[in-house]
């Protein structure tokens, strides 16, 4: 079982060489693409590189969902995450921390979710799931 700090280590690494980005760069709080400069296409690659690295299964959508927000006025209204919104992001990323989005509700402040402490959660939930798969 993968402790936190080994989780950080070899998620730091992955992002080293998916996003060509300096260690030192590289914080529980860095945001992939605010902070790292990651863009849609480096995230298929992270991902691609995840699996290989933790030997894990990622479906589509689960750790990087297609935005639910695009067009549903259920989800955002006037640029706001509505309370419908937010209960889909809980249901989708239930490994993240919400607390940006709770506090600001701007539908800019999605893209902060995605954190390099978000990932270490991820991959913390999905071993843990695996490990209680394993178990059944």
């Amino acid at each position: 079982m993968s402790t936190s700090e080994d989780i950080f280590v070899k998620v730091k690494n992955v992002l080293v060489e998916s996003l060509t980005v300096d260690e030192s760069d590289i914080t529980p709080n860095s945001r992939l693409q605010g902070d790292l400069g990651a863009e849609s296409i480096d995230f298929l690659d992270v991902l691609f590189r995840l699996e290989r690295e933790f030997d894990i299964v990622i479906p589509r959508g689960e750790l990087f969902p297609s935005s639910v927000f695009k067009g549903d006025p259920e989800f955002v209204q006037e640029g706001r995450v509505t309370d419908q919104g937010m209960n889909e992001l809980r249901s989708l990323l239930p490994y993240a921390d919400l607390t940006v989005v709770e506090n600001d509700r701007h539908l800019t402040s999605v893209a902060d979710l995605f954190t390099v402490d978000m990932l270490n959660r991820y991959i913390a939930w999905k071993i843990g799931h695996h490990a209680v798969a394993a178990n059944c």
